[in-house]
C-alpha cells in the first residue's frame, strides 16, 4: 500500500468517526470500511480526536451553563429590583397613609378637647353664677339672723342686768367694803409682826455683838497677863510665832525667783552682804506689819552679835 493510498484511509476514517460524510475529492473513496493495522495507530487516533472532541463539548456545556446561570442571575436580580422597588413604594404609601390618618386623629383629638374644654369652661361659669347667686342668698339670709341674735342679744342682757348683773354688783360692792376692812387690820397685824421681827433680830445680833466683843476682850486680857507674867520669854515667842508670816511677806515679791546669785570676788564681801541683809531685815518688817523688831532684846543682842 502506497503512502498516497495510506493517507486517503486515514482521512477517512477520521471522517467517518467524527461523522463527516463529504470527503476531499480529490481522494477516491476506498472501497472497504474496515481498516487494520498492527499497531493500533489508527484506534488511538481516533480516541485522542474523540477526547478532544468531547472536551470541546464538555467546554461548550459549561460555558453555556455559565452563561445560563449569570443570565438567570441577572433575571433574578433585575426581578428582586423590581420588587424591591414595588415593595418600596408601598412600604412609602403605607407610611404616607398613616401619617395622614396620625394627622387627622390628631386634629380630631385636637377639635374634640377644644369642645370638651369650651363645654367645661361653659358649665363652669354657669356653676359659678349659680354659686354667686346661691352665696348672695345666704348674706341676705346672715344679716337677718345676724338682726334677729343682736335683738336677743340686747333682750338677753337686759335680762341679766336687771336679773344678775345689778344684785351681784351690789353683793361685790358689800364684799369689796368687808375685805377692805379685813385688808385694814391684817396690814395693821402685818406691820406689828415685822416689827416684832426686827426688833428680835436687833437683840440677837447686839447680844452675839456683844458676846463676840466680850470674848475677844477676855482674850486680848488673858494674853496681856500671860505677857505680863512671862515677861520677855512671852514676848520672844509672840516673835517668834510671827516670824513664819513675817518671812513670807517678805518673800513674796521673790515666789516667780528660782534662785540669788552674789557675786563677789572676796569671800568677806559675801558675809558683809548677808549682815547688810539682816540689819535692813527689821526695817523692812516694821513697813510691812508696823513692828519694830529693833525694840525686841533678843533680836537685838542677834543683830549686835553678828
Amino acid at each position: 500500500m502506497t503512502s498516497l493510498k495510506r493517507d486517503g484511509e486515514i482521512l477517512f476514517n477520521i471522517n467517518t468517526c467524527v461523522g463527516i460524510d463529504s470527503v476531499d475529492p480529490r481522494i477516491d473513496p476506498p472501497t472497504s470500511t474496515d481498516v487494520y493495522d498492527k499497531l493500533n495507530y489508527l484506534s488511538s487516533l481516533g480516541k485522542t480526536q474523540i477526547a478532544a472532541v468531547q472536551r470541546d463539548a464538555d467546554i461548550g456545556v459549561a460555558e453555556a451553563e455559565r452563561d445560563a446561570g449569570i443570565r438567570e442571575a441577572e433575571c433574578k436580580k433585575e426581578m428582586m429590583d423590581v420588587k424591591f422597588l414595588a415593595d418600596t413604594k408601598m412600604a412609602d404609601s403605607k407610611r404616607e397613609l398613616e401619617l395622614q390618618k396620625a394627622a387627622f386623629n390628631q386634629e380630631i383629638n385636637t377639635k374634640r378637647a377644644q369642645s370638651q374644654l369650651a363645654y367645661e369652661l361653659q358649665a363652669a361659669k354657669e356653676q359659678q353664677k349659680i354659686r354667686l347667686e346661691e352665696i348672695e342668698i345666704e348674706v341676705v339670709q346672715r344679716k337677718k339672723q345676724i338682726t334677729i341674735e343682736e335683738k336677743e342679744i340686747d333682750r338677753t342682757e337686759k335680762e341679766l342686768t336687771a336679773t344678775v348683773k345689778r344684785p351681784a354688783e351690789a353683793e361685790a360692792y358689800k364684799m369689796q367694803q368687808l375685805a377692805e376692812g379685813q385688808k385694814s387690820v391684817n396690814t395693821v397685824l402685818i406691820a406689828q409682826a415685822d416689827a416684832e421681827k426686827i426688833r428680835k433680830i436687833g437683840e440677837a445680833e447686839a447680844c452675839s455683838i456683844e458676846a463676840v466683843g466680850k470674848a475677844q476682850a477676855e482674850k486680848m486680857r488673858l494674853k496681856a497677863e500671860a505677857y505680863q507674867q512671862y515677861g520677855e520669854a512671852a514676848k520672844t515667842a509672840l516673835v517668834l510665832e510671827a516670824l513664819p508670816k513675817i518671812a513670807s511677806k517678805v518673800a513674796a515679791p521673790l515666789a516667780k525667783t528660782n534662785e540669788i546669785v552674789i557675786l563677789s570676788g572676796d569671800g568677806g564681801r559675801v558675809t558683809g552682804e548677808v549682815n547688810r541683809l539682816l540689819a535692813e531685815l527689821p526695817v523692812s518688817v516694821n513697813a510691812l506689819t508696823g513692828v519694830d523688831l529693833s525694840k525686841i532684846p533678843l533680836l537685838q543682842k542677834m543683830t549686835s552679835a553678828e
